[in-house]
């Protein structure tokens, strides 16, 4: 049976899990960011809301719940490593504080995943997180999501993956 078509951006390709998945993690860390909730109460919330489910009469795939909970315990406890990076990303005068809330969930989950999670290659991580982007925003700041999430993993030695 042929997937289901959907309006959500990351369905523009084979919808999958884990797409799903980072889309439910910018999600909760901007709820987190700007709702002030603990992790605790955010990951209890969550995993009742992304299990499969069907809106407005179309099914999509279920978050894959433990990808989900890595992504977002994992930008939690590298925090102090991740907002630093970003910054270092950013052009001068624009550090992440400054940034819009769900901006900051996009680069920080992404940037969770390319410093901490090399198991996925960083074309992937990058694609992913510009689609995620892309369900928020236009262009110009799925544009800025790419080069900032690119120099993150030219920064940590990931912009050669497709040469090995």
């Amino acid at each position: 049976m042929a997937e289901p078509r959907s309006r959500n951006p990351l369905e523009l390709r084979p919808a999958n899990q884990r797409g799903a998945a980072r889309l439910a993690a910018v999600q909760a860390l901007y709820q987190m960011d700007v709702g002030r909730q603990s992790l605790e109460d955010t990951l209890s919330q969550f995993s009742a809301v992304h299990t499969a489910r069907e809106i407005e009469g179309e099914e999509y795939l279920p978050a894959d719940a433990d990808f989900f909970r890595q992504i977002l315990t994992g930008v939690i406890r590298a925090q102090t490593d991740i907002d630093p990076a970003i910054d270092n990303a950013l052009i001068d005068g624009w550090p992440i504080a400054r940034i819009d809330a769900t901006l900051r969930a996009v680069l920080r989950a992404g940037a969770f995943e390319l410093l901490r999670r090399r198991d996925i290659p960083a074309r992937v991580v990058i694609t992913e997180y510009v689609d995620v982007a892309k369900a928020f925003y236009a262009e110009d700041a799925t544009r800025m999501v790419n080069a900032v999430l690119d120099k993150l993993a030219k920064d940590a030695g990931r912009d050669d993956e497709e040469k090995r």
